[in-house]
């Protein structure tokens, strides 16, 4: 088998005003998310669930890690194969639905990732390394749910 690698940080929430959970709308969905050497990610629900629009929710979070995870492995794929990148760009979105019962799951996630290579002959060849990316992405093997790509190569 392979290495293993642990992540550990701190939720703390900070949303008691007071009574704790006493109601719903007794408290606020806000927490902070620390780490050893890293900069404060503060933290709420999604705005439908009371949270705090302008901290960063768990939806958002996921879509932002299945996006750095296919980025970053792309980067791998084209460096090894010899496509020079010099921009990268992805305009993700992500569908979670409620199931009417309190619950709910993530249906899929839509990458839109852009890059520019250097070699305009290399193009399509760099478009396809995206549907490669599933093989090695650690996020993405990790997910129970469609990941889709609509990639656009050009080239400077």
């Amino acid at each position: 088998m392979g290495r293993k690698h642990g992540y550990t940080l701190t939720v703390e929430w900070t949303g008691n005003q007071g009574t704790g959970t006493s109601g719903y709308k007794d408290y606020t969905r806000a927490h902070d998310v620390r780490a050893d050497g890293k900069p404060l990610l503060q933290g709420s629900a999604d705005p439908a669930f009371f949270g705090d629009a302008s901290r960063w929710n768990p939806e958002e979070l996921l879509v932002i890690s299945v996006s750095q995870c296919h980025m970053l492995t792309f980067l791998w794929l084209a460096q090894r194969a010899g496509i020079i990148v010099t921009e990268y760009v992805d305009e993700a979105t992500g569908t979670m639905e409620e199931d009417g019962k309190g619950g709910g799951q993530f249906t899929e996630i839509t990458l839109r990732p852009r890059a520019v290579i250097t070699d305009p002959a290399r193009i399509e060849q760099a478009n396809s390394l995206h549907a490669e990316v599933h093989k090695y992405c650690f996020i993405a093997r990790s997910i129970n749910f469609p990941i889709h790509h609509e990639p656009v190569a050009t080239a400077t």
